[in-house]
């Protein structure tokens, strides 16, 4: 079994919920389970307020600007990535002095160093949480952050589209 789909939304807070309710249809739909469904939803939902507020799409002269989330439920595993428009992670001076793209670091803010109930700053944390793998880096080319993610998945019982 497999289930892939492609939104490509504008940069505004009433996109969030509508990424979030079609990636638990889907899974509530294929049979996956609802701890597994909710983990990956609440991931969902930080990667694309990310891109909401800071994936600007004024670098390329369209201020309101827009991102893409993808879906895949393949087999054993689920891919998310949240890919938007704006200026991405920035470049630093790597060795000899060459400009590279930085590579977001492997916790970019400790949890604990975060206060709980914190209204900025636990994102991209949580991702690494909740997912089993994640890779956060710079689109190619035309610019714009990207966030993908992956999850073993488990079914229920009575999985209607259960991988065999």
């Amino acid at each position: 079994m497999s289930i892939w789909w492609s939104l490509h939304l504008r940069r505004e807070a009433a996109s969030v919920p509508l990424a979030r309710r079609l990636l638990l249809g889907t899974m509530e739909t294929a049979g996956v389970d609802p701890d597994i469904s909710y983990d990956l939803s609440v991931a969902l939902t930080e990667a694309c307020a990310n891109a909401v507020e800071h994936g600007g799409g004024t670098a390329h002269g369209d201020s309101l600007g827009a991102y893409r989330v993808t879906a895949y439920l393949d087999g054993e595993k689920c891919r998310i990535e949240v890919a938007d428009s704006g200026p991405g992670f920035p470049a630093v001076r790597g060795e000899r002095g060459v400009l590279a793209v930085q590579e977001a670091p492997r916790r970019p803010v400790p949890v604990a160093a975060v206060p709980y109930d914190a209204e900025h700053g636990r994102g991209l944390s949580l991702i690494e949480e909740l997912a089993d793998h994640v890779t956060i880096g710079n689109k190619p080319g035309r610019g714009g952050a990207v966030v993908s993610f992956d999850k073993i998945l488990k079914w229920r019982k009575d999985a209607p589209l259960m991988a065999v």
